[in-house]
């Protein structure tokens, strides 16, 4: 039962709604006693030679009247109390997306998709269900039975109630035995799920490279491992799930065995009436739903706790990255400084992700970033968001660190253009405005032509209300890289940053959209990180990176006089570049 007390939080908050629930609950636990007595009366008129139409008359109009009451009751009650438990489920995944919004990168890269899908999904249903359901069975297990054992016992006779109840002790024990092995086992359901989950993901954002390599077949039979795995749990689960049924039926039936031998003897002493009897056994089958309740709260409660559990683990993990109390709100406009003495990811890597980075951006200039895979080029221009926490040094902004401005104030001046592409799926529209929701159509198209995309879309059958499909699986390489920059060009940031965002496109394409970039951002900073050097060659200045390090920094002059590694790629890529267009010009 502790996840009652551990959802006291949300009672509290709601206090009225359950608490009105629960007394139109008790009330009609109260009302549902009355038939059983009128049947009794009934039969008892019957045996005594004294029913007439009048008296049965007045006994089935009471009925109806009662029956109508209890509807109207029974409604009331499930709105009161289902409802607040659909309102939990909605404020505890409001509070997961919330939380995951608010984590660091760091966070996601130690937990799978499907996993915290899995949380935010069945979890959150069945604490919902406890919430509901659960509130429900322990309420009317205790008020039903505690108002039927009482009217048993105080109007027909307390000896064969107690006769009765002989049985109730062994439901306890078992269901608290139950309710123990189904808690572990559901446990495990949950985690198989979060693995299913993970798979299903896995599978559908990949399925073009599983396609292209033949893997289907491979895919599938994992898909199936995973699925068994899943039945195998869930399977576990529903054999403690199908003990309490039985278990209680077990019990209720020794009840009604013990209630009719016994009843009948004190029958013939005339302790009790024939009709008395009648009432008795009536009462008893009242009482079957709250033994069969008590049984079933446990079932409940226990997946509620195992899931609440794996709910609060997660919300508990707390983001390392913090805005200090006094950090500025304002986003910040100036040169930028770095001193990285060193870094790494985790905590006693021996190998720093960065080392010795010191480098002064002014206001308004372009630094292009190039560098071997692997040499921390996206790691630098990533410390600039506050992806994570940068202990062996500073990052400063307009002269002050950056940990002294909120993150907000930070992802409103610098906006990022990853390697990885993102679309929506929505219109090329609101994609592209996604940033910016209350952008006007001509906004968009100007920045469209910006990002020399609006031909592209131009090309589509609908245009801008082209609706792409899921991360843009529709659009090529080029577009969505396109795209990803016109969209950060609409939030028109102070600093723009495109980590390798002109891969995909075609060197003339390349050249047009730097130009555009030159014109339009004369007075912003813009980093540019590239594999290809064109795309960095007119920068004011350019740093090469390797193992975390800078290795060379000047502009493109300086660095082609020097003659080292950048001199080396760049006249690698030209000559490459004139072997494609002679290629080109021999077919």
């Amino acid at each position: 039962m502790r996840v009652f007390i551990d959802l006291m939080w949300y009672f509290k908050q709601e206090k009225w709604r359950y608490g009105a629930g629960i007394i139109v609950l008790a009330v009609v636990s109260l009302l549902s006693l009355i038939p059983p007595y009128v049947v009794g009366v009934i039969v008892d008129h019957i045996s005594a030679g004294t029913l007439t139409q009048d008296i049965l008359t007045r006994w089935m109009l009471l009925l109806v009247v009662l029956a109508a009451i209890i509807y109207a009751f029974r409604y009331l009650w499930r709105i009161l109390i289902f409802g607040s438990a659909i309102k939990l489920a909605r404020l505890l995944r409001y509070r997961l997306y919330s939380h995951f919004s608010n984590m660091s990168s760091s966070f996601f890269r130690q937990r799978r998709t499907g996993d915290l899908m899995a949380h935010a999904t069945n979890d959150i249903r069945a604490v919902e269900q406890t919430a509901g359901t659960g509130v429900l069975t322990l309420v009317d297990s205790i008020t039903m039975g505690g108002f039927v054992i009482i009217t048993m016992a105080a109007t027909i006779s307390w000896k064969l109630t107690l006769i009765a109840l002989l049985p109730m002790p062994f439901m306890a024990l078992a269901t608290s035995r139950y309710g123990s092995l189904l808690h572990k086992r559901f446990l495990k359901a949950q985690a198989a799920f979060s693995s299913l989950n993970d798979k299903v993901q896995e599978s559908m954002a990949g399925i073009r490279v599983i396609k292209t390599l033949g893997y289907e077949k491979e895919d599938t039979e994992a898909f199936k491992k995973e699925t068994a795995n899943v039945v195998e749990k869930n399977v576990a689960v529903a054999k403690v799930d199908a003990l309490f049924d039985p278990t209680s039926s077990l019990i209720i039936g020794v009840s009604y065995f013990l209630s009719i031998s016994f009843g009948a003897v004190f029958v013939v002493n005339n302790d009790i009436t024939i009709g008395q009897l009648t009432s008795f056994t009536v009462y008893l089958g009242l009482l079957i739903w709250p033994m069969l309740a008590f049984g079933w709260l446990f079932n409940i409660v226990e997946r509620g706790r195992a899931s609440y559990d794996r709910v609060k683990a997660l919300l508990a993990v707390k983001s390392n990255i913090d805005d200090k109390k006094e950090a500025d709100s304002v986003p910040p406009i100036g040169d930028i400084t770095f001193q990285i003495d060193y870094f790494s990811y985790e905590e006693g890597q021996q190998k720093p992700v960065l080392k010795d980075i010191s480098l002064h951006i002014k206001r308004g200039e372009t630094l292009g970033i190039a560098g071997k895979t692997g040499s921390g080029k996206t790691t630098l221009v990533s410390s600039l968001m506050r992806d994570f926490q940068v202990t062996g040094g500073t990052i400063a902004f307009a002269n002050k660190p950056i940990d002294m401005y909120t993150l907000e104030a930070i992802r409103k001046t610098v906006v990022y253009v990853p390697q990885d592409h993102f679309l929506f799926s929505a219109s090329i529209a609101d994609n592209i405005s996604f940033g910016k929701p209350d952008a006007s159509y001509q906004e968009i198209i100007e920045v469209a032509k910006l990002a020399s995309v609006h031909d592209d879309i131009l090309a589509l059958e609908n245009g801008y209300e082209t609706l792409v499909g899921e991360r843009g699986v529709t659009l090529s390489g080029g577009q969505k890289q396109r795209l990803s920059i016109a969209r950060a060009l609409l939030m028109d940031p102070e600093v723009l940053v495109l980590d390798d965002a002109l891969s995909a496109v075609d060197a003339e394409t390349e050249e047009t959209i730097l130009s555009h970039l030159r014109e339009l951002r004369n007075e912003k900073t813009t980093v540019i990180t590239a594999h290809r050097l064109s795309a960095i060659k007119h920068a004011e200045q350019i740093i090469v990176m390797e193992e975390g390090s800078i290795i060379e920094h000047g502009d493109h002059a300086k660095l082609m006089a020097e003659g080292n590694w950048y001199y080396t790629m760049y006249n690698l890529q030209q000559l490459e570049s004139l072997v494609e267009k002679g290629g080109e010009m021999y077919e």
